[in-house]
């Protein structure tokens, strides 16, 4: 098709030299005649005009052509080829297969998280929670000019729900109470474990200033999930080395667990306690006491941020019998 393409623009060119030779001759013709100078001037201006139309005319005319004889080509090519569809290759898996993991093999970010495990004491039976009667409260928020080291910060919100086995109940109700302070300066040491929690006047137990404790005789070995209790709470107040204990015997000296200790310096000579101070409030301090064994509750102070005596409202531990070796 490109032959057919050149023969005719060379025909075109052979037809463009034929006129421009028979306008040349009518023009000398022309001026052989009578014409002026000037005249002839503008007669050979007007032909190279002319000329320069014919030349435009001529290109426009082969690009047209070209075009035409372009498009020719292409519809007598897709003639000639068959249109035949050239076959997909099939798509090859570019990702190994997901590897599998059991649990087991499975990373740390797929384990699925499991409950946390309780005690062997708390796995016995089904855990609900504590049915713990709460006193009127006195005041409302935390006072910030306490200067105690390490003070607990307030919750901000009633505290959650403790659980515990069912049948866990106050064990300590109405039970024998002994005091380092044999006469306390007010109220009576029994007062402690007669269910009373609220902070009205009188309604407490005031003991002598620096170190003091008071023990719970539960009267056999139980199982203790939680001990809970009050010091003094008409008004803000942090107590001084707060020690919670357990043991066998009421001497302290078979098989003691300690449950609870803010006494920064081992001024109580018990060890240093790692636990934080905390202001009184109506929901009285809960320790959680794992289910440990014992039969004596012993609770140490000394002293609070207001005067050097100790307070005592009421004493609650949570518990079962244990069960018969």
């Amino acid at each position: 098709m490109s032959k057919l393409f050149q023969d005719q623009k060379r025909t075109q060119r052979r037809r463009d030299a034929k006129n421009t030779q028979r306008f040349f001759c009518f023009s000398l013709r022309y001026l052989g005649g009578s014409a002026t100078w000037r005249e002839g001037f503008y007669f050979f201006s007007l032909v190279l005009l002319c000329l320069a139309f014919v030349v435009g005319c001529s290109k426009e005319s082969s690009e047209k052509s070209g075009t035409s004889t372009s498009s020719v080509q292409a519809s007598a090519d897709s003639m000639q080829t068959p249109n035949v569809e050239t076959a997909k290759p099939e798509e090859t898996e570019t990702t190994a297969e997901q590897p599998r993991f059991d649990a087991a093999q499975r990373p740390a970010a797929e384990v699925p998280k499991t409950a946390p495990q309780s005690s062997p004491a708390m796995s016995s039976g089904d855990l609900v929670p504590l049915e713990i009667k709460l006193p009127k409260p006195m005041f409302i928020g935390t006072p910030q000019n306490f200067r105690v080291d390490k003070l607990e910060k307030p919750l901000g919100k009633p505290r959650p729900p403790f659980l515990a086995p069912a049948g866990a109940k106050n064990v300590a109700f109405k039970k024998s109470i002994a005091s380092t302070d044999k006469a306390p300066i007010i109220g009576e040491i029994a007062m402690i474990t007669d269910g009373s929690k609220e902070a009205s006047e009188g309604n407490y137990v005031e003991l002598g200033p620096f170190l003091q404790h008071v023990t719970v005789d539960l009267g056999a070995k139980h199982d203790i999930y939680a001990i809970l209790f009050w010091h003094f709470h008409e008004q803000p107040r942090v107590y001084y080395d707060v020690i919670v204990q357990v043991a066998d015997d009421p001497a302290f000296k078979t098989n003691v667990h300690t449950l609870f200790n803010n006494d920064l310096d081992n001024s109580a000579k018990l060890g240093a306690g790692q636990d934080l101070h905390y202001v009184e409030t109506s929901e009285g301090k809960l320790v959680d006491a794992k289910g440990v064994q014992g039969r004596y509750v012993r609770l140490y102070s000394n002293g609070n941020t207001n005067n050097d005596l100790n307070h005592y409202i009421e004493v609650e531990v949570y518990g079962k019998p244990s069960a018969a070796m």
